[in-house]
């Protein structure tokens, strides 16, 4: 099982590019596909990465493994997502001092960049629909829960409502903590 989580996160940490959100789609098809957790459990596992401080990915890998194989399994499968990009930042580094002048790199990047918006976008969509229709997964879109979007709703309104008046954003960690005070009461 510890190899097993070592090689999954580095295949995680190896093909994806964007940072964590860019992660979420090949991590929550390797997690959730080798039956590690569910789709419900996949998503207590984003929120909690998301309030917790850190990469979303280092600590999704982190909750992840410490699931499946304890203290051991945290450590390997945080090993795992890190270090592709160790490796390929030392290589980069050693072989190429101004990388970023070769035209070939600014191409790729430049293809790259709407590939990573358009994963965060389709995350973004999913972790929605999955919050409106909790049966989606199994290809339903009966069940719709009122209660979400009443959460959703009255959240925004108040993100909305106070950057109006105070004329400045709404601070995320006060965003967290509302919405962990309205999910414990409702929930």
């Amino acid at each position: 099982m510890i190899l097993e989580l070592f090689l999954i996160f580095f295949e995680i940490g190896l093909f994806s590019f964007g940072g964590g959100y860019g992660m979420l789609p090949l991590m929550q098809q390797k997690t959730v596909g080798n039956g590690w957790i569910s789709d419900a459990e996949f998503l207590d596992f984003v929120a909690i990465a998301e309030s917790t401080p850190g990469p979303i990915a280092v600590n999704m890998a982190t909750f992840i493994g410490a699931s499946q194989a304890g203290i051991g399994g945290a450590i390997v499968a945080t090993l795992g997502v890190i270090l592709p990009s160790i490796i390929i930042i030392l290589l980069i580094v050693a072989m190429f001092k101004n990388f970023l002048r070769y035209r070939g790199v600014k191409g790729a990047l430049s293809g790259i960049k709407p590939v990573v918006v358009g994963l965060i976008l389709v995350t973004g969509v999913w972790f929605a629909l999955k919050n409106f229709f909790p049966n989606i997964a199994s290809g339903s879109a009966e069940g719709f829960s009122i209660v979400s979007l009443i959460i959703t709703a009255v959240l925004a309104a108040v993100v909305v409502g106070y950057k109006k008046i105070f004329k400045k954003n709404f601070s995320p960690i006060l965003l967290i903590l509302i919405a962990a005070g309205v999910g414990m009461i409702v929930f």
